[in-house]
């Protein structure tokens, strides 16, 4: 019998109380894991779209710079799952998934009016968890970031542009 694959623990908030829009994806993958870092493997196009999204040059920046260019927009990150099991890194491995305490994040983020979910994994299960938040705050889900979800960048960030912003680029503003 196989051994049961290692436990995923996910990472901590990267937010403020000034954060308007929170990104959820589902856990890290094993790249990101590695490297400490939210959507670190090379092919995750959540940098360049969310660089094309803020106008401003993401993948070309040290981690901690782009974490904290995204906050100073109004963006924060975190993840529906603090932890699981799972071998790789792809969201269909997932199993005895433990959820991120949501509730209590968004609950202390007086200025939130968005919560989008990077994936279908990350919105099936952050919009369970989320059932129950004020009609103030929209949920979005987004097309996965992930390169196991081929979508040319362009489509992508036209996609989370559209999800994201509609005709009002809240990225760009108050930042």
């Amino acid at each position: 019998m196989a051994d049961a694959p290692a436990r995923s623990i996910g990472f901590a908030p990267e937010v403020t109380p000034e954060t308007r829009v929170l990104i959820l994806g589902s856990l890290p993958g094993v790249a990101s894991l590695a490297a400490g870092q939210y959507y670190a493997h090379p092919r995750n196009a959540f940098w360049p779209v969310m660089g094309q999204l803020v106008g401003v040059d993401l993948p070309s920046m040290p981690y901690s710079e782009r974490v904290a260019a995204l906050k100073a927009k109004g963006f924060g990150l975190w993840d529906v799952l603090a932890s699981a099991e799972r071998s790789g890194s792809l969201d269909a491995a997932i199993r005895s998934p433990e959820a991120a305490d949501l509730v209590g994040l968004v609950s202390g983020l007086p200025q939130l009016h968005t919560v989008a979910f990077n994936g279908a994994a990350a919105a099936k299960i952050g919009r369970r968890i989320l059932k129950d938040l004020p009609e103030r705050t929209r949920l979005v889900d987004l097309p996965s970031s992930s390169p196991a979800h081929a979508r040319p960048l362009a489509e992508k960030s036209a996609a989370w542009r559209a999800a994201l912003f509609g005709s009002q680029d809240v990225g760009t503003t108050g930042g």
